[in-house]
């Protein structure tokens, strides 16, 4: 069995022996006061004894790399519309890892600033992590809009269809041009995070209403 071009999930079994992939990424905390965000995403493959269709319905060769039932102009075919759907799918799957890599390092940030207790030093902190906050999770609604705009283009596209039909002729069933488990687990995740950095935004307006009012107090009263 060959293992498929596209570099996303490859599969290759040697004699009796199997060979499966996982991937799991994008995992953002960041904290204020009492707050966290964690964005988790995960998409799992498993290949059985040299049989493909053994897998039932888990999204198994996802990206292409089953071509046991292929051969000759068939078998070509099949490569050269998996690594198309590929570098189709390509664009936004590098642009939601770049913001998902974003949002870590901001998050890590906060983490840091809060350890140093940057706020209660500078309390103009706080409403400068409430605009970010809320810069976030506005610019995240269309972000999310155009993640689904463009992965339905691929699905809709020729490419996409003339690939499921491709490999519908053989028996397989996991190449179907409609949105994956992951995908839509992406989407979700979003969707949470915009509240998030929401509810993150008002405490930060509360973390320093709090923080002026201690600040007016006798010194006694919040030194240690």
């Amino acid at each position: 069995m060959a293992a498929s071009p596209t570099g996303q999930q490859d599969v290759i079994v040697h004699g009796n022996g199997a060979a499966g992939g996982e991937l799991q990424d994008l995992v953002a905390t960041r904290g204020c006061g009492d707050t966290a965000r964690v964005n988790a995403k995960g998409a799992a493959a498993l290949a059985d004894n040299g049989s493909v269709t053994g897998l039932g319905g888990i999204y198994y060769y996802q990206y292409g790399g089953a071509y046991s039932g292929f051969s000759g102009a068939d078998g070509e075919r099949a490569q050269q519309l998996d690594q198309r759907f590929y570098l189709l799918k390509l664009p936004i799957a590098r642009a939601a890892m770049a913001v998902g890599g974003c949002l870590l390092v901001f998050s890590c940030v906060l983490m840091l600033v809060g350890v140093l207790r940057l706020p209660w030093h500078f309390p103009a902190w706080l409403l400068l992590e409430c605009s970010l906050d809320t810069v976030i999770a506005i610019g995240l609604v269309p972000a999310l809009y155009y993640f689904f705009h463009f992965l339905l283009g691929v699905y809709n596209s020729s490419v996409c269809k003339e690939r499921e039909q491709l490999y519908q002729s053989k028996g397989y069933q996991g190449f179907r041009c409609s949105l994956h488990g992951a995908e839509i687990a992406a989407g979700l995740s979003g969707c949470v995070a915009v509240v998030a950095y929401l509810f993150s935004a008002g405490l930060a307006v509360r973390g320093y209403r709090t923080v002026h009012k201690l600040k007016q107090k006798p010194v006694q009263l919040y030194e240690l």
